[in-house]
């Protein structure tokens, strides 16, 4: 499913092809809560759920990834660079062809390129080719029919002014947003780094982007429940995320995911919601991935049963 697709839907669906959507994406278990409550509301009815190829399919090739994707109904990917997919910038013409071929020809959409671009640095050399590292993922995504490039901060130099990183790497950021206009594409910051990934330095960072093109991937840390706490620290970039968000293992992790769904559904959040988990789960991987897919929407439509329009 595509941005396209996002953008002409909206909340005046109807009920039969909200539970269409229900049945196809959220499972089964979603749309017979649907039936349950007549008075689900349409806020957060296009959450996806997809997945981050770091760890749990990292080892996977190409095919592979896309035929366990479908088998476990998880229809969004990104990428991550230097995995076993072997999609890089190194691809020729020819290649990513072939590449985005294989994408149109499943069910599967191929969301982002999860690259490890960052523009803390002072040298202005490795700024530099940080900057046209990321160029050159933002015409790859373009080639492969992708709609984002994953980028991050990562660090705040002890030698340098935190308000100064802060400004260097918003820069940096509104220089790849007026690029990737020309390819369609969207910038998504991943909130990340150590104290970079504090909510408050990510708005003013954003400030200092200022591009509509340039957007938050919401990571799922838990610095997120620092200071004033989720709901308030969520607040900050609610108006500025991305079609990507990130989270941990459902039921790997202590992080109030519950929360997480709610405050997604009250945005109304269009996007997909992937998981990039940092333990292999055991046995079977594509029932795990089916499963994760199955216990994250549930809390959507738990979400969903709350929130009013």
């Amino acid at each position: 499913m595509s941005l396209q697709w996002l953008a002409l839907t909206s909340p005046t669906t109807t009920m039969s092809s909200r539970r269409h959507f229900l049945h196809t994406v959220l499972g089964t278990s979603a749309a017979a809560a649907f039936a349950a409550d007549s008075k689900l509301t349409a806020k957060g009815e296009n959450i996806q759920f997809g997945l981050v190829t770091y760890m749990w399919a990292s080892d996977w090739d190409l095919p592979t990834l896309i035929k366990n994707c479908e088998a476990a109904q998880v229809l969004g990917v990104e990428l991550r660079i230097d995995h076993a997919h072997k999609v890089s910038t190194a691809l020729t013409a020819a290649e990513r062809a072939a590449v985005r071929k294989q994408f149109e020809d499943s069910p599967v959409d191929l969301l982002s390129m999860g690259t490890n671009f960052e523009f803390h640095s002072p040298k202005e050399d490795e700024l530099k080719k940080n900057i046209d590292g990321a160029k050159q993922y933002i015409k790859l995504c373009h080639d492969l029919g992708a709609s984002g490039v994953k980028v991050k901060p990562n660090a705040l130099p002890k030698e340098v002014p935190v308000e100064k990183t802060l400004a260097q790497i918003g820069k940096a950021l509104a220089e790849l947003g007026d690029y990737a206009l020309g390819f369609g594409q969207e910038i998504r910051l991943e909130v990340h780094g150590k104290e970079t990934c504090e909510l408050p330095n990510i708005k003013t960072i954003m400030d200092a982007a200022d591009r509509d093109n340039v957007r938050v991937c919401w990571n799922s840390n838990d610095d997120d429940l620092k200071g004033a706490g989720l709901a308030a620290n969520f607040a900050m970039v609610k108006d500025r995320l991305g079609h990507t968000v990130h989270i941990r293992g459902v039921n790997q992790s202590a992080y109030p995911l519950d929360q997480l769904a709610k405050l997604l559904v009250e945005a109304d959040y269009e996007g997909t919601v992937c998981l990039e988990a940092h333990k292999l789960p055991a046995g079977d991987r594509v029932a795990a991935l089916a499963e994760q897919r199955e216990l994250f929407m549930n809390l959507v439509t738990e979400a969903r049963k709350g929130v009013r329009e």
